[in-house]
């Protein structure tokens, strides 16, 4: 084992600049959410069957679908990895990274967050202890802290770097989801011109533009940029259901309802994004009073799955909403008793995440779909102000927030919704959800 330099000039311990070279291909198509990305990470090993980063970046793709059954794939990468560094000598920051999976494997998604950040700060040219960061910091809700790991790095940076725009993307989805949205479009349309395919670039735009209620803009930025993410992964089914959100807003859902069968959910997959997507959206189209046919059916056999998975209270959440909408009860009841398990006794990091605001958003969506609606309104005010925690953007979150709404409207809570549509007007202040529901109001 030698010490090479990446193409973000920090040390790699490998057999060879061809295995390091591979290695640098891997990670770039893992920012540009590569379909491939799979395969060059092979092809990393071909070069170097034991090269130590490539077994921690295979360990933390395992642990990215965010499934328990990945846990297992995920130990194996890390005790490789572990293995590699017993072999040969390591710089101070590849056993970091070890140290980082290690924790997350183990389930603590807060220490391993902590690993990441630490690591940015020392080497902020290490383009996957940034974009790792980002992914710790976001689905713990902590926008500022998911800001800050990407804009202390950026002052290492300039355009003449490998990857350079993967990291202006980066850093306008961290402005975004902290309010600046004027820097945010800016940093994403600049990433997106030199990047066209960069879908996370692309996202951070879409997002500007639900929270600053401009739908037809956000509608036409998807589609003039969608041919552009064939070589991505399922991420682009989450780009494109963002396009359906924004015909919501405009007015359109049975248009959404069908690119939700081409779009957004074309394939029964298994994965939490994938999942979240379809529960969050079929949701919404029922709110506005489309009939969504049988498609719960497929999401709740498929929610079923991952009644221990427990890895991210986000996907729990949605798969409780999945099965409570596919009339799944005994399932849904075993998946709230595994819940209330988990927070009362693993040592995981969301185990506190699951316990509160988790439970109580749980039982909130439960009640939501068997129309009890003053239990849904009174569970979702309880945890209302802590919600942020089980992570996610804030349109993701906001299907709570139109929860709420809805509950406290159906049960005839008028000023109550009055104030809530208030503060929502506050904060988006074109949301023309709102909007109608504030006109329904009035009527």
């Amino acid at each position: 084992m030698m010490q090479f330099r990446d193409a973000h000039d920090n040390l790699v311990t490998a057999a060879s600049a061809e295995a390091v070279a591979a290695l640098d291909a891997t990670v770039s198509a893992y920012l540009g959410f590569r379909a491939d990305t799979g395969d060059r990470l092979k092809a990393a090993y071909a070069a170097d069957p034991d090269l130590p980063l490539a077994h921690v970046l295979r360990g933390c793709f395992m642990l990215l679908f965010g499934r328990r059954a990945m846990v297992p794939r995920a130990q194996a990468a890390l005790d490789a990895a572990q293995g590699a560094a017993a072999r040969a000598a390591l710089t101070p920051r590849e056993e970091a990274h070890i140290e980082a999976l290690a924790a997350w494997v183990a389930g603590d998604l807060v220490g391993a967050t902590r690993g990441w950040e630490a690591l940015a700060a020392e080497h902020p040219r290490d383009i996957l202890a940034l974009k790792l960061g980002q992914y710790g910091c976001f689905y713990m809700g902590e926008s500022a802290r998911m800001r800050g790991v990407i804009e202390r790095g950026l002052a290492a940076w300039d355009e003449s770097i490998p990857d350079y725009p993967f990291l202006l993307g980066c850093h306008a989805f961290g402005l975004e989801e902290t309010g600046d949205y004027t820097q945010a479009e800016r940093a994403g349309r600049a990433a997106v011109e030199k990047n066209p395919s960069d879908i996370w670039a692309a996202h951070a735009v879409a997002h500007v533009c639900e929270m600053t209620g401009r739908a037809q803009d956000g509608a036409a930025w998807i589609g003039g940029l969608a041919a552009n993410w064939r070589q991505c992964n399922n991420f682009a089914y989450h780009a494109l259901w963002h396009r359906c959100l924004f015909l919501i807003e405009l007015g359109e859902p049975e248009r959404a309802l069908d690119l939700y069968d081409r779009e957004v959910r074309p394939e029964s997959s298994d994965d939490l994004l994938d999942i979240a997507n379809a529960v969050s959206l079929l949701w919404r189209l029922e709110a506005e009073g489309v009939d969504v046919g049988n498609r719960w059916q497929e999401l709740g056999e498929r929610a079923e799955a991952h009644i221990e998975d427990h890895l991210l209270t986000f996907g729990d959440i949605h798969y409780v909403m999945a099965l409570a909408a596919a009339g799944k009860d005994e399932a849904l009841d075993r998946m709230l008793e595994s819940l209330e398990r988990h927070a009362a006794t693993s040592p995981e990091s969301e185990a506190a995440v699951a316990n509160e605001p988790g439970l109580a958003l749980a039982r909130a969506v439960v009640a939501h779909r068997r129309g009890e609606w003053v239990e849904a309104a009174d569970r979702l005010l309880s945890v209302r102000e802590r919600i942020w925690r089980i992570g996610g953007s804030h349109a993701q979150r906001d299907l709570f927030e139109e929860m709420l709404i809805d509950a406290a409207l159906r049960a005839g809570r008028r000023s109550e919704a009055q104030a809530l549509l208030a503060r929502r007007r506050e904060a988006r202040p074109g949301n023309e959800w709102g909007r109608r529901r504030l006109h329904r109001l009035a009527g």
